[in-house]
């Protein structure tokens, strides 16, 4: 396959969570950036290039280590089923996801049967034809699939209350997808769905009147001293009224992942020997990690902040600005990444969460107006993940400001930035 076949496709990815909204796997999307083809925002079905690009990327970006514990769903259709390129997928790090357009003929069966025995794990859509009644006799692949996936964005909740009867009986795992509303994760959830797809977690929910918890409310007070480049004894002081706080940052200097060999046996000691950088990128990761809970789990919200956070400190090392600034844009670039979500976190607009940190006019002008070079970085990482009509164009619109920046690039950041987030959970 000729390398600009491959040059010309952008990664994607979704997450899927459970019930208890943890994340249970990734959603990846392969789409074309050319806007000739105009299919950035869908899967290239019917291309035997394109599912041959599919392949190729999957193994050149080594993305069953990047995934970790966490599997990738992949649409399937008939080019990527009939083949033989799905056998080139590792079994235990993918989904395949068999898409509604691909025909249901004897092949087919045969075909996805062969999968099964294999080791790969099936999941089935139910057709826009099939939303009001599916003939659930009449569609073998149910049977044989373990995951049974609807597309609630062209369902109603009338026509979904019908439909999930109906489906139960199966005995399968029912997953949810376009949940970009806490209304609709409410809703299926109430149904009886096992799995969401969606970026609902991420979309603020403000409440009026809500007051921030001590550990947020000093995790952002923390953040403004550093960046103010306080004394010592000023962060230490703020530390000393939220022990959770306290043993969640021992605990880390502590734990391998931090890179320190000495070991840490006061606060203090920890502040001096982590350093200014080191610390604020936990504090920032502490904001999303819950650190004054009991919770054991990494919430989705972290990953996703993790990986934008890592994703645009590993990009704009690609752009020309870099040897202007330095070290201050990548780490201007990493809070940018982790500051665009805190809104979800909080509970808050974007607008009232920043008034509360002195942060550097590009900062801001990013995460507000999308300006600048770190504000393209984040446009282009939301159009990345972006799943709607409409992500092609902005994306398009967005690399020739990238210099240095091509599909290829980000698709390799991105791999890095998956990889360096799944180790947050470790």
């Amino acid at each position: 396959m000729p390398d600009n076949d491959l040059q010309d496709v952008f990664l994607g990815r979704q997450p899927i969570l459970d019930r208890h909204q943890q994340l249970f796997a990734y959603e990846l999307l392969f789409r074309s950036t050319s806007a000739g083809k105009g299919r950035f925002a869908g899967f290239l079905e019917g291309d035997p290039a394109a599912a041959a690009a599919v392949v190729d990327t999957f193994s050149a970006l080594a993305l069953a280590d990047a995934l970790g514990p966490y599997p990738g769903f992949i649409k399937t259709d008939e080019a990527l089923l009939s083949g033989g390129l799905a056998d080139a997928l590792p079994a235990r790090a993918v989904v395949l996801e068999i898409l509604d357009t691909v025909p249901r003929t004897p092949e087919t069966i045969a075909r996805c049967e062969q999968l099964r025995q294999a080791g790969y794990i099936l999941a089935a859509r139910v057709g826009v034809e099939s939303l009001e009644s599916p003939d659930i006799d009449g569609q073998p692949l149910f049977s044989l699939a373990e995951i049974i996936k609807v597309d609630t964005g062209r369902a109603g909740p009338e026509r979904l209350k019908r439909l999930v009867p109906v489906l139960k009986p199966l005995r399968k795992t029912l997953l949810a997808e376009k949940v970009e509303s806490n209304e609709k994760m409410r809703l299926c959830h109430e149904l009886g769905f096992d799995l969401f797809q969606g970026y609902y977690f991420a979309r603020p929910v403000v409440v009026e009147g809500k007051r921030l918890q001590s550990s947020e409310t000093a995790l952002l007070r923390l953040l403004g001293l550093i960046s103010q480049d306080a004394e010592t004894a000023e962060i230490e002081a703020v530390f000393k009224q939220e022990p959770a706080l306290t043993i969640s940052l021992l605990r880390l200097t502590n734990s391998a992942g931090s890179g320190l060999t000495t070991k840490i046996t006061s606060l203090r000691h920890a502040i001096t020997l982590l350093g200014r950088r080191q610390l604020l990128r936990w504090l920032q990761l502490l904001l999303y990690s819950g650190a004054s809970s009991s919770a054991s789990a990494v919430s989705p919200l972290l990953q996703l902040a993790a990986t934008r956070a890592r994703l645009m400190e590993l990009l704009v090392d690609y752009t020309p600005e870099v040897k202007q600034q330095g070290r201050d844009l990548v780490d201007q670039a990493f809070m940018v990444g982790i500051l665009s979500l805190m809104p979800a976190l909080l509970g808050s607009t974007a607008r009232e969460t920043l008034a509360q940190l002195p942060l550097a006019a590009p900062i801001l002008d990013a995460l507000n107006e999308r300006v600048g070079i770190l504000g393209d970085l984040l446009a282009l990482i939301e159009a990345i993940e972006a799943f709607e009509d409409g992500a092609r164009e902005k994306a398009a619109a967005i690399l020739p400001r990238l210099p240095g920046i091509d599909t290829a690039c980000a698709n390799a950041c991105l791999a890095r930035a998956l990889g360096w987030a799944n180790n947050l959970a470790r």
